[in-house]
């Protein structure tokens, strides 16, 4: 086993092996994240094919200054978002009225990972762009919308839209698991 250091070198001179290497010990953490910008998973599987000929393009470049795997995450999520932004002209964000979010705070306690995907998935195109970038990789909405072209007043509409989305959707599931002890999805 290479150590990190190892394998950031034979990369940088090109070596299939340390590129292997890297592909394989990075290559499912990174699905995931190209899965949350992704309605399936053949569109994810491409996001993260180019992401990986980024980062060994790009691996020269790396300085150190944050975790490897953090600075492959990045060129993850630019990816995934440049896919998006290729797209977003068939899906424009606009500005939503708040909707009547419950008042108490849902516990996802029971809700299996895959199913949080697939819930994360199925919002609407917007809604899930904004919703990743916010809630799990630590966005700002003012982040968000320079980012997107948007404003910040609809990434944070966008978000909570997809936060109104997803918890009727965990009440949902919720639901149904009280009333017959299996999952819908």
């Amino acid at each position: 086993m290479l150590s990190e250091t190892e394998l950031i070198e034979g990369c940088r001179k090109g070596d299939r092996v340390a590129q292997r290497a890297l592909y394989d010990l990075y290559c499912r953490k990174m699905m995931v994240v190209c899965l949350r910008y992704s309605k399936a998973t053949p569109e994810a599987e491409d996001i993260l094919q180019e992401g990986f000929v980024k980062v060994f393009q790009a691996i020269g470049n790396f300085r150190g200054e944050s975790k490897l795997e953090t600075w492959i995450t990045r060129i993850m999520v630019n990816t995934a978002l440049n896919a998006k932004r290729k797209k977003l002209y068939l899906f424009p964000m606009v500005d939503i009225e708040e909707t009547n979010l419950p008042e108490e705070e849902m516990s996802i306690s029971g809700i299996h990972f895959t199913q949080l995907l697939e819930m994360i998935q199925a919002l609407p195109q917007g809604c899930q762009i904004v919703f990743n970038l916010f809630a799990i990789e630590g966005f700002s909405h003012k982040e968000i919308a320079e980012q997107l072209g948007i404003s910040e007043g609809t990434s944070k509409s966008q978000f909570a839209r997809a936060k109104s989305l997803l918890q009727q959707r965990l009440l949902t599931e919720s639901t149904y698991y009280e009333r017959y002890g299996e999952s819908k999805v």
